[in-house]
């Protein structure tokens, strides 16, 4: 097989290419004067089974066009399978109508990659798990669940914990981390007056005295981890942390998060943080390379990987 990276997440795509032990191919990705966007593969992958990795974060049409225009050199370079690998699909959560005359952004997108010639795609914690079927080409949707377990196991074991979902829609995740975990489940009951904003309005749950572990797929501004971080503190919380997949930090999100109540945020390397975030003491990153790289394995071998972290 082959492994190509796009300019979205370098590191990550190095990581998983030392944990398959095969090397990154040679690829061209660059930019003209006026930002057009040219690839040139530098090997041969006639007949070769192909997997590109590039996450749709910031900027996410750049990286969206980056991965498209890929797809389109190795459909016409003959590649016998080529898997699009999206650690995070940057419009999912645009995966409905919201009001009248709004489009579905989720599913243009998945059109335009099967369009471009993906013949698979390979994602992680999907915003909504419905968006799989979206895409009109197999896709699996992997959870970074175990990473996050393990690494709550390792450095809050000792604590009196219980998981808690930030908002409603997110019970189904943190129910799942609680199982688990062995411990208890609470929710913050959130109202979102306009978007991008986000009220507290009340904890289900009794906090009193727990470490609290918010869990979450994504933090853009980080609003609303910053808002359930102080009404758990409020309810008695002895102490914060949030788990999150994908970490957008937009808008100094890092430095609203160290102002805050919160102990710390992790979260994964799906998208790669700014050198100024990286340097935050309230932000520590995990890595899902190796989930990536055991998916990217089963799929080159014809094998299963839809129950492999569940």
């Amino acid at each position: 097989m082959k492994l190509i990276s796009c300019n979205a997440n370098k590191p990550l795509a190095t990581a998983i290419a030392d944990h398959l032990d095969c090397p990154l191919s040679d690829a061209e990705i660059k930019n003209f004067a006026d930002n057009e966007i040219f690839v040139r593969i530098n090997e041969n992958v006639r007949g070769e089974d192909v997997f590109v990795i590039q996450s749709t974060s910031k900027p996410a049409n750049d990286n969206l066009m980056e991965l498209l225009i890929c797809v389109d050199a190795l459909v016409r370079a003959s590649a016998r399978r080529i898997t699009a690998v999206i650690p995070y699909f940057g419009y999912a959560r645009q995966d409905r109508k919201t009001d009248g005359r709004t489009p579905i952004s989720a599913k243009l997108v998945a059109n335009l990659i099967a369009k471009a010639g993906a013949d698979r795609v390979l994602t992680m914690d999907l915003h909504a798990g419905q968006i799989q079927g979206f895409f009109d080409v197999p896709t699996d949707n992997l959870v970074a669940m175990p990473v996050i377990e393990k690494d709550i196991r390792a450095a809050l074991g000792g604590k009196n914990l219980m998981v808690v979902s930030p908002d409603v829609g997110g019970v189904v995740r943190a129910r799942n981390l609680a199982n688990r975990l062995g411990c208890d489940l609470a929710i913050v009951d959130k109202r979102r007056p306009e978007a991008g904003k986000s009220e507290v309005m009340n904890i289900i749950g009794d906090v009193d005295g727990r470490h609290c572990v918010l869990v979450d797929d994504i933090c853009d501004s980080g609003g609303t981890l910053v808002n359930a971080a102080a009404a758990l503190k409020e309810k008695g919380a002895s102490g914060v942390s949030a788990y999150v997949t994908h970490g957008v930090l937009s808008n100094n999100a890092v430095k609203r998060i160290e102002d805050s109540v919160m102990d710390e945020i992790v979260i994964c390397d799906t998208i790669r943080p700014t050198e100024e975030d990286f340097k935050s003491k309230a932000l520590r990153v995990l890595s899902v390379a190796p989930l990536l790289g055991e998916a990217i394995r089963r799929i080159a071998n014809n094998e299963s990987v839809s129950k492999l972290f569940d």
